[in-house]
């Protein structure tokens, strides 16, 4: 009974937040299906590791929580778990898309626009250059990217910065159609793009992740840990003879370590790290980040079109951000309610999976930059 009531207690007002928190994310995740594999394991995690005396987060010397385990091995030592999850990813990835029409390549690039404008604001506000790295890097919307970045720089702000990167993930759905609104027209929404549906060699499809990671390893040694196991996880896919292997790293591995990192990110989420002023800033430098990727993959469409006959629907320009498949999925759905009898899904998958490639790149790019000046 007195160790009841020194609990209740114990509870202090940024406990009760955090609480309220957690439960945001769990409703998102349950009542409105956004990222439900990782928003359910954070929001449960927020209110486990700021319940006072949580044997979760506990750290004696001699025995460690379950949670602080998991985040020492996973995350900080090794960053394991983001990098792993990046072979499921990559098993998932089909880039016929991109193969068939290379120049979504230039949209994947032009759609990390933000995160450079966004470092220097970060920087003139006041953090420190690899806090403020680490939070430009929100806006690839890529979380396993975001928390590389964190971790390797030793950002003091890895806890928000991860929480913020995943939380954005699940509103694209929300905020990118926002955003594409504002820069287009209803006309230029309505373009309409032929897909040739050209047959991809398997040779081909065998030798793009094999160049690609030879190619990224070259420009940004840094970002092989993600370009690499992205690259991998491809090459399961597409080898032909691991079938077995690319569904188990599809399915089970990503649910796997997906429920395992989403958990293992409350570890920053206890109220003292978390609820400070910062935390608030962060988030609206990485809505900032995120919407200038957007607003930079879409004006790189619309500049391409300058120059070609055959004009890009600016929209899937907006889809080289890195949150695959549900950026492509959105510019998909905007496109058909804009003209029922039009499709740019696979247009705008291969902008995604470009994205996707590019934000893994200029992570390993930025750290090693922000290495080399420090």
């Amino acid at each position: 009974m007195d160790f009841l009531i020194e609990t209740v207690r114990a509870v202090e007002w940024q406990h009760v937040v955090m609480w309220i928190i957690g439960g945001i994310l769990i409703y998102l995740a349950i009542k409105k299906d956004m990222e439900p594999a990782l928003l359910l394991p954070m929001g449960f995690g927020a209110i486990l590791v700021n319940i006072p005396f949580s044997a979760v987060i506990a750290d004696d010397g001699d025995s460690l929580g379950i949670i602080t385990s998991l985040f020492n091995v996973g995350i900080k030592a090794s960053e394991a778990m983001p990098i792993l999850l990046f072979i499921g990813i990559g098993a998932m990835i089909d880039f016929g898309p991109l193969l068939t029409n290379p120049k979504l390549f230039i949209l994947g690039g032009a759609a990390q626009l933000g995160i450079f404008i966004t470092l220097i604001l970060a920087a003139l506000i006041g953090f420190p250059l690899i806090d403020a790295a680490s939070i430009a890097i929100i806006g690839a919307a890529d979380g396993p990217t975001a928390i590389l970045v964190a971790t390797e720089l030793v950002s003091n702000y890895l806890g928000p910065i991860m929480v913020v990167a995943y939380s954005y993930m699940a509103l694209v759905p929300i905020i990118q159609p926002m955003v594409i609104k504002c820069c287009t027209s209803k006309k230029e929404r309505r373009i309409r793009m032929h897909y040739n549906a050209k047959q991809i060699s398997k040779l081909s499809r065998i030798l793009f992740p094999i160049i690609v990671t030879l190619v990224a390893g070259l420009i940004a040694p840094d970002s092989l840990s993600l370009v690499g196991m992205l690259m991998f996880g491809n090459l399961i896919r597409e080898c032909g003879v691991l079938k077995s292997l690319s569904d188990t790293a599809q399915n089970a591995f990503s649910n796997i370590i997906t429920l395992l990192l989403g958990i293992t990110i409350s570890f920053q989420m206890t109220a003292e790290k978390f609820v400070q002023w910062e935390t608030l800033i962060i988030m609206g430098l990485g809505l900032f980040a995120f919407v200038f990727d957007t607003v930079g993959g879409v004006m790189c469409a619309k500049l391409m079109n300058l120059f070609s006959k055959e004009k890009i629907n600016p929209m899937v320009g907006a889809a080289g951000i890195s949150a695959f498949p549900m950026s492509a999925r959105v510019i998909e759905k905007m496109c058909v309610k804009e003209d029922p009898s039009n499709h740019i899904l696979m247009h705008a998958v291969g902008a995604n999976v470009s994205g996707q490639i590019a934000s893994a790149t200029i992570g390993g790019l930025i750290i090693g930059l922000v290495q080399a000046l420090l």
